[in-house]
C-alpha cells in the first residue's frame, strides 16, 4: 500500500512531502505532487508535512478519491 496525494495539492504544490520523503518517491507534475506507489514506504513522513492535509493512505481514500491514485501509477508509468 502507498500514501496518495490528492485534490487540496492541485495548483497549491508546497512540496514540504519531497523534502521529508526518505525515499524520494514524489515527484512534481503539471498541477500537483505524485507519490509513486511501487516506492512508497508507508512512513508516513509526507502525510503529518502536509500543509493541506492533501495526502491519505491508499485504503482510507473516499471513493472520489480513488482516481488520484491512478493518476500516480500513470504518471509513473509515463517516465
Amino acid at each position: 500500500m502507498a500514501f496518495v496525494i490528492t485534490a487540496p495539492c492541485r495548483n497549491e504544490l508546497a512540496a514540504e512531502c519531497v523534502e521529508v520523503c526518505p525515499v524520494d518517491c514524489i515527484e512534481k507534475g503539471d498541477d500537483q505532487y505524485y507519490i509513486d506507489p511501487d516506492i512508497c514506504i508507508d512512513c508516513g513522513a509526507c502525510q503529518a508535512v502536509c500543509p493541506v492535509e492533501a495526502i491519505f493512505y491508499e485504503e482510507d481514500l473516499r471513493p472520489d478519491e480513488e482516481v488520484f491514485l491512478e493518476k500516480a501509477k500513470e504518471f509513473f508509468r509515463s517516465r
